[in-house]
């Protein structure tokens, strides 16, 4: 099966696990987006009634609103479930997120969630966080190269994000991202703490102790639950 069939298979399964009523944190990326197009499809046929949902990001949002999932604005109440994927997932549940730029909201949104569900293909499956992918931060754009200096002074090898006319890229908060290549990482809370004390870090694409449940789909399309 292609990948693009195996993030399907993963997402439609998550879905299972909605109920009407239930608020949703819906994230953001090519894996989502099959659950929040399932989801709007349950709706359509009355087999889902009464869910909303906040979403991660506005491409999220533009989605949601496309296939008639109510939008509403994450309050005091959290969210039921929370389902979103992942750039790498150890075999801890601690993830790299953020690679789709949206890592500050889906942070926000997953920490208010009663339960978090995560969705990906076999390739996100790591030994050790890091091993793979960079960790992106959420950076202000004040004092930006010495922010970057700063985390890079921590171990990293930093890429300040691009749009597609080789100007920075922007966060849907308004903030630089930054690609932080540290390789793999032995201590990832650590770390977490050590990015998150340097002025101008907003947020950090470690989602450490979170999850509560992966959906892997292999490559023979076999899912595997992870908890």
């Amino acid at each position: 099966m292609d990948l693009e069939a195996l993030k399907q298979r993963a997402a439609e399964a998550a879905v299972g696990y909605v109920h009407s009523g239930m608020r949703l944190g819906l994230g953001t990326g090519t894996t989502t987006r099959w659950a929040v197009e399932r989801i709007g499809a349950l709706l359509a046929a009355g087999e889902l009634a009464d869910v909303v949902g906040v979403p991660t990001s506005r491409a999220t949002e533009a989605l949601m609103r496309r296939v008639g999932i109510p939008v509403v604005e994450l309050d005091e109440r959290g969210v039921d479930l929370a389902i979103d994927g992942a750039d790498e997932i150890a075999p801890d549940l601690t993830l790299i997120k953020g690679h789709g730029g949206a890592l500050l909201r889906e942070k926000i949104v997953e920490a208010a969630a009663g339960r978090f569900i995560v969705i990906a293909d076999h390739t996100k499956r790591v030994h050790v966080i890091g091993e793979k992918k960079a960790v992106p931060i959420e950076i202000a754009r004040f004092g930006w190269r010495r922010t970057v200096s700063r985390i890079e002074a921590l171990g990293a090898r930093c890429t300040v994000r691009l749009d597609g006319h080789r100007e920075p890229a922007l966060s849907d908060n308004g903030n630089l991202l930054v690609d932080a290549h540290f390789g793999p990482i032995g201590d990832p809370r650590g770390l977490e703490q050590q990015l998150l004390a340097l002025p101008g870090v907003f947020e950090v694409g470690l989602f450490i102790g979170m999850a509560d449940l992966a959906i892997v789909a292999g490559p023979d399309g076999r899912l595997e639950e992870l908890s």
